[in-house]
């Protein structure tokens, strides 16, 4: 009996529907409790508020444009342990109320007049979550995705320990930000957009994403829209029948159909031609695809995380990527920060790829004070995509110890033009017992016999150190705090 009990309880779902349109709500509450949710319904804020006072809810479905204020005050004020999520309504939709609700986390965000299929899919996915959250916390073993079959090559699950910090290093506080943001997403199947320039990582941020979900045995499949011609990107990404074009000799399953059960990463979303970002959208609001020749909707169970290195409401604004699709994929957006603007990250990065290229090395290698000095001045247009690449050609080049010769980075990239001479000749040179102090005060000291070069100008010494002014007088203050010397401050 208990499991019986047990399992209405898992499959049914609480919906609060906050909305002033009360024939919408009427007709719509009654369709959706007979298909098994539990539908109340409140007209404005007051009565809604006095519902959450009262109850708890799964879902709370709040219209943005309410008799008595604004819907997103309640998104905004409402503990979750109240109303486990939330999805947003609006007939007059903008991207100032959309990034204003994504903000607060918000699950969905929908456009009158309402889809039905889109609201079901909807409600689907967060019963969806909410059977899963309900299963992990059970003694019962965790089952596997459905589609993990025997033959199919899977991820094993983390460790339990395994945090975002280890997958995805950085200790600065932009990067300590990403890490939580990740590993919040990671623990439900919201559809994450991930924005940076090229080489900060994206596709390992969503990687460590899968590894950190619910659905770490399923596959992570990956495709970059802009490698794949636009004649091909449709079968790429839906599949298609045996015989639907010239040369398809076979039925082939898309990207979709291979992630069944897992995570499907979707890098350079806004390279997607225009006419396939309709068909996109379709596939995430009915979690159903259509192959290419064919005339039958498959099912698929994926989680969608996609990335970007362009400016997606620019692409929106010139016409070169929907606005609908630009709701639907940015739910919960995350931006990573370029390697130059991640301080002393750059030599934990160093000395992680200096390790993973040792490997098979006998005598164990490290970089000199004037390689790590080299490393924290350098600009790094190429992001961490461009040190690693530059620790491994320094690798092939050095012995036991890696210096700014093996380096070998350009001047036109280090930033070490001065205002004069003078100047130049001031600049003392790094200690060579540099090395062998922590990371922290090897900065530290670098940037203080900056500023002494630089007479205490702080505009200059950040020009010096390849960072911005801003970012100079963050670390000053950080240093401060930390009780290095007191001197940091009064530069």
């Amino acid at each position: 009996m208990k499991q019986s009990v047990d399992r209405d309880s898992r499959e049914s779902l609480r919906v609060l529907w906050v909305d002033d349109d009360q024939e919408l709500t009427s007709d719509l509450a009654d369709y959706l409790s007979g298909e098994g949710y539990e539908i109340e319904t409140a007209p404005d804020l007051e009565s809604a508020r006095a519902k959450l006072g009262e109850s708890v809810y799964d879902l709370a479905i709040v219209d943005i444009g309410l008799p008595d204020g604004s819907g997103l005050s309640l998104v905004k004020q409402t503990p979750r342990s109240q109303a486990r999520e939330f999805v947003v309504l609006t007939g007059q939709g903008s991207l100032k109320s959309a990034v204003e609700a994504m903000r607060y986390q918000v699950f969905d965000y929908l456009m009158k007049p309402l889809e039905l299929d889109e609201l079901r899919n909807v409600l689907t996915r967060v019963r969806t979550g909410k059977t899963a959250s309900i299963s992990a916390t059970t003694s019962a073993p965790e089952r596997a995705p459905k589609a993990a079959t025997a033959n199919r090559q899977l991820m094993s699950a983390p460790a339990p320990a395994e945090t975002m910090a280890g997958l995805l290093i950085g200790k600065s506080p932009a990067m300590q930000q990403v890490q939580e943001l990740i590993t919040r997403a990671a623990a439900s199947d919201i559809t994450v957009l991930i924005q940076g320039e090229s080489g900060t990582g994206k596709e390992v941020a969503a990687s460590g994403l899968h590894r950190l979900s619910r659905r770490a045995a399923g596959p992570f499949v990956a495709l970059n829209c802009a490698a794949v011609t636009p004649a091909l990107i449709a079968s790429e990404l839906f599949g298609h029948e045996k015989g639907a074009f010239t040369g398809a000799h076979r039925q082939h399953k898309g990207i979709f159909e291979r992630a069944e059960g897992g995570t499907l990463f979707l890098d350079e979303i806004t390279e997607m031609p225009i006419d396939l970002q309709a068909s996109l959208l379709r596939v995430l609001e009915t979690g159903r695809v259509l192959r290419v020749g064919g005339d039958t909707e498959i099912p698929v169970n994926v989680r969608m995380v996609a990335a970007t290195n362009r400016n997606p409401v620019a692409d929106v604004e010139n016409g070169r990527f929907r606005l609908d699709l630009y709701y639907r994929l940015q739910v919960f957006p995350i931006e990573l920060p370029p390697l130059r603007e991640r301080g002393t990250d750059v030599l934990l990065l160093a000395e992680h790829f200096l390790q993973h290229y040792s490997n098979g090395s006998e005598a164990a290698r490290a970089f000199t004070a004037g390689a790590s000095a080299s490393l924290l001045r350098h600009d790094w247009p190429g992001n961490v995509r461009e040190l690693r690449n530059v620790v491994e050609r320094a690798c092939l080049l050095g012995a036991d110890e890696i210096g700014p010769e093996h380096l070998m980075l350009t001047q036109r990239t280090l930033r070490a033009d001065v205002e004069d001479s003078a100047s130049t000749s001031a600049m003392p040179k790094i200690k060579s017992t540099l090395s062998s102090v922590r990371l922290r005060d090897a900065e530290y000291d670098l940037i203080m016999q900056t500023l002494t070069a630089c007479r205490g100008n702080k505009t200059r010494a950040a020009a010096e150190l390849g960072i911005s002014v801003k970012t100079l007088y963050n670390k000053l203050k950080r240093f401060e705090a930390e009780g290095l010397r007191a001197t940091a401050a009064n530069m």
